[in-house]
């Protein structure tokens, strides 16, 4: 390793921690109120909205995959992929904090007109950084590690440590994984996006905490995509 692949090791393992760190009591809270409320949701309804956003997320992986310049340089140090992946990250943080204020307030249900376009700049980023990573998202494998990284990013703890034990340990937990579980996936997702757009609902602010809101979204999603892929190519060691 050199120098920096040091550095970024060390960040991995104290990113690592933050991942396993327990939630906090408000978060807690809120994630029992959110289960309690899914709880009463019908059963039926449930499928119905499981089976949209399972749709919806395989057409952006489809178009996202067509649409991902897989011609990346797999010579790059660790150093420079990082600082490309930073680059694409400052349009699509962009994009989403431009999209973020055009929606304004109202929460998860008022803002599912933009829902599928925000799910879109995510899932698009990740494929970007998985390229630029030197991983091939033509494999159904890679499109499936995609999903568990943004499962990480967007879930309640439990789930969160549960997903990082599949990602650290994904040449052998590929093999039993065949699809995503989409139900539990679309609640979390619902859950994690309510919770982080909640102050959308105040009156007067909604355009400004629309635009926080994404452009925060985002972030965090950008720290768990480079360092699940650092985690992956160090511990590899597949650095250059």
């Amino acid at each position: 390793m050199n120098e920096y692949d040091v550095k970024a090791y060390d960040e991995v393992q104290n990113w690592r921690l933050k991942m396993m760190k327990k939630s906090g009591v408000f978060n807690k809270l809120s994630k029992k109120a959110q289960t309690k409320i899914n709880n009463w949701i019908p059963d039926k309804a449930h499928q119905v909205i499981t089976e949209s956003i399972k749709n919806m997320v395989k057409a952006t992986l489809l178009g996202s995959n067509m649409t991902t310049n897989k011609h990346t340089d797999k010579s790059l140090s660790l150093y420079k992929k990082d600082e490309l992946v930073k680059e694409k990250l400052v349009t699509y943080r962009r994009t989403a904090t431009v999209e973020g204020a055009g929606t304004g307030a109202g929460g998860i249900f008022m803002g599912l007109a933009d829902f599928p376009l925000l799910l879109s700049i995510k899932m698009k980023f990740i494929f970007e950084a998985a390229a630029i990573y030197g991983f091939d998202t033509n494999k159904y494998e890679e499109r499936l590690f995609i999903l568990h990284i943004f499962q990480l990013a967007f879930s309640s703890e439990e789930k969160r440590r549960e997903t990082l034990f599949i990602l650290e340990n994904w040449e052998e937990q590929k093999e039993r994984l065949t699809d995503m579980d989409w139900r539990v996936f679309q609640q979390e997702y619902r859950d994690y996006i309510d919770l982080v757009k909640m102050l959308q609902l105040i009156p007067g602010f909604g355009a400004i905490v629309g635009a926080y809101a994404n452009y925060n979204l985002v972030d965090h999603l950008a720290d768990t995509v480079m360092n699940v892929y650092r985690m992956r190519i160090l511990d590899k060691g597949l650095s250059h």
